[in-house]
């Protein structure tokens, strides 16, 4: 059962805090300010054997960059309120090396879970320079987060596969499924290569000075298999936010689906945007589209004329379980 809280947060009457049948067989870690094993996440991760680990992080702010390179690693909030456990940090584009050195949580080990908690770059709260902050970039296969706030502005989630983008070899997609999830930031906030779906999250605009686009996906190549697939959202806006797009391509082959989405007044009437600086037009080859989308920012008729509204058929082949089933055929449904 869902039920939301003002803010981003949610009270869950399930008790996802203590895991399914999935976690059993795992050792457990406990984190928190005092009391528990560690008081660091990272040093829980590190204690973690490779086989896997339950990590149980109690309420507190915890202020550290986090590595997960091994698989079956665990993040579970000790609580129903995911704004009560916060992993957070402030590095920047300008501060590392770059955009994707400037997370606060790295996954690239597979079979990742986060719940309950939330994850977050303050960067922009403490800086007035501008620059791409990430809170969470994953690259690890089969990942899941439930009930988890991601906060940032510009680069909030970098949504990504293995080595993928512009031509590069082995190209690995990557599978992740985000569930009651609140995401929130202003420009690209959800970017990068993955395959990906959003199933009941709230996706937030902040203010910015020239509007904002939600995402920014990278497929480059049209054999490559990814894309991003919100199901059943609901986009949101600070007050006085507008002129926000659905999308806009970062790589040639951009991919990026709503059904059954509520869409606030703040969604600009033609939904998707070219990305302005490439050396040549891309929506063209992108595909943007939408199904059954609500509320004032539904606008079918004005719509980019190269994004397209699918029918009842064309939808099917959108949903979790068949479009995140892969070879191993995965279903993140049963992923507690």
């Amino acid at each position: 059962m869902r039920q939301w809280l003002r803010g981003g947060g949610f009270v869950v009457i399930a008790a996802l805090i203590c895991g399914t049948a999935w976690a059993r067989g795992l050792k457990t870690i406990t984190v928190g300010p005092s009391g528990a094993e560690f008081t660091s996440i990272q040093a829980a991760v590190n204690a973690a054997p490779q086989t896997g680990a339950v990590i149980r992080i109690e309420p507190g702010t915890y202020r550290e960059v986090v590595h997960v390179d091994k698989p079956k690693i665990q993040f579970r909030g000790a609580t129903k309120d995911p704004s009560k456990v916060i992993l957070v940090y402030g590095n920047s584009a300008t501060s590392t090396c770059g955009t994707s050195c400037s997370a606060t949580l790295f996954v690239t080990g597979d079979d990742f879970f986060a719940g309950m908690m939330t994850i977050a770059n303050d960067y922009s709260k403490t800086s007035d320079v501008p620059s791409q902050a990430v809170a969470l970039s994953v690259r690890g296969d089969r990942a899941v987060f439930r009930h988890v706030r991601l906060l940032g502005a510009q680069d909030t989630l970098y949504a990504a596969s293995e080595k993928c983008m512009d031509g590069r070899s082995p190209c690995a997609v990557k599978r992740q499924y985000f569930s009651d999830c609140y995401i929130e930031g202003h420009v690209d906030f959800i970017f990068g290569d993955a395959k990906a779906v959003f199933d009941h999250c709230e996706i937030h605009s902040i203010p910015h000075i020239a509007g904002g686009y939600l995402t920014a996906q990278s497929r480059s190549k049209p054999e490559q298999d990814s894309g991003y697939v919100f199901d059943h959202c609901t986009l949101t806006a600070d007050p006085g936010v507008k002129n926000i797009y659905l999308g806009r391509p970062w790589r040639d082959y951009s991919t990026v689906i709503y059904l059954n989405t509520k869409m606030g007044a703040h969604i600009a009437p033609e939904g998707w945007s070219d990305w302005k600086s490439a050396p040549a037009p891309r929506l063209p080859m992108t595909t943007y589209a939408e199904f059954n989308s609500s509320g004032p920012g539904a606008n079918a008729a004005a719509r980019e004329r190269w994004s397209k509204q699918l029918t009842k058929a064309e939808a099917r082949k959108y949903e979790t379980k068949a479009f995140l089933a892969g070879a191993d055929g995965w279903d993140p449904t049963k992923v507690k």
